[in-house]
């Protein structure tokens, strides 16, 4: 993700006061920049790295922010500035690995009126939104919903209906996707290239809000959700030409500690036939929670094995938030 600066979109690409017909001032100000430190030797530090800025919205009166998970995770320290300037340290409350949602609690004042949550469930493809990053009208993005599908990532994530923007806004991280009543509707995730008008456009991936609200309650309480953790592999899996590919191994995770190897191809969970990335880690999760076996048939060089994995909680591979 790209990081702040002074750039700004022209103007023609930002939304006014006029067309946005709901206080765009107010909902400018809920987006807060969040920068986040982890520590070297944190286990996501190679792939996501160990100093993270993207945006965070904040959604009720004390100041809770809802953001994406993947800034905050291991985060040693936190910080989150508002559009006015005020500088506030933060603390990591949850991380959701389903949803990919995360919370920060502000420990201090930021001063400025929660976004209200909508839902996403009623946004049609084809209709206008705004996506807001920290830095005002600047850093606000006309755009236009151009699907809602199901979404599975190479880290073991699938989203039931995920929301797809465009034009790409190039600071997503966390980033607050708002409908024409003013409503939060989805949290930035990623940025993508997806198929719109026939052609292949940059765009932006959104984690729905409406994901949020079943847990939240949960997460406030507990940190993570009352249901136990999903097994988790550690494998980063590809669809390339009609095969899913093995295409990376977490260092001391389930896969690797069971003799998985780069380049593998999966055939088969649980001897169940599966052809993508979603059948495959849902056929996963249905072995059992953390802990349970799962087998994998795997083919190399044209060769098959049959490989039995004892699943883990990706969680017990990270570190804990720090107490304040």
């Amino acid at each position: 993700m790209t990081e702040p600066g002074n750039w700004a979109f022209p103007a023609a690409l930002q939304p006014s006061p006029d067309e946005a017909g709901f206080d765009l001032a107010s909902a400018l100000d809920a987006v807060v920049l969040l920068r986040a430190e982890i520590p070297q030797d944190a286990f996501t530090a190679p792939i996501l790295g160990t100093e993270r800025a993207g945006n965070g919205v904040v959604i009720r009166g004390d100041g809770l922010i809802v953001t994406i998970g993947y800034l905050i995770t291991e985060a040693e320290s936190i910080w989150l500035t508002t559009n006015r300037g005020v500088v506030v340290p933060g603390h990591a409350l949850a991380y959701d690995q389903s949803t990919g949602l995360g919370l920060v609690l502000p420990l201090g004042p930021l001063g400025v009126r929660p976004l209200e949550r909508g839902s996403a469930t009623a946004v049609d493809t084809n209709a206008d939104v705004f996506v807001i990053g920290q830095g005002g009208g600047p850093h606000s993005l006309k755009a236009r919903v151009i699907a809602k599908r199901e979404f599975a990532g190479y880290w073991e994530y699938v989203l039931d209906e995920a929301l797809f923007t465009a034009p790409a806004h190039p600071q997503w991280g966390g980033a607050a996707l708002v409908g024409q009543d003013g409503r939060l509707l989805g949290i930035g995730s990623l940025l993508v290239q997806e198929s719109a008008a026939g052609k292949m456009v940059d765009g932006n991936m959104f984690v729905p809000i409406d994901l949020l609200a079943p847990i939240l309650d949960e997460l406030l309480a507990l940190g993570r959700t009352a249901r136990p953790p999903r097994a988790w592999l550690g494998i980063y899996a590809a669809e390339m030409d009609g095969h899913l590919v093995i295409g990376g191994l977490a260092p001391g995770g389930p896969a690797e500690r069971a003799g998985v190897k780069l380049g593998d191809l999966v055939l088969e969970v649980g001897g169940e036939h599966v052809t993508g990335l979603a059948a495959m880690f849902r056929r996963i999760w249905s072995a059992g929670p953390a802990g349970s076996d799962v087998t994998l048939t795997l083919s190399c060089r044209g060769a098959s094995s049959l490989i039995q994995i004892r699943s883990a909680d990706r969680g017990d591979f990270l570190k804990k938030p720090r107490l304040h």
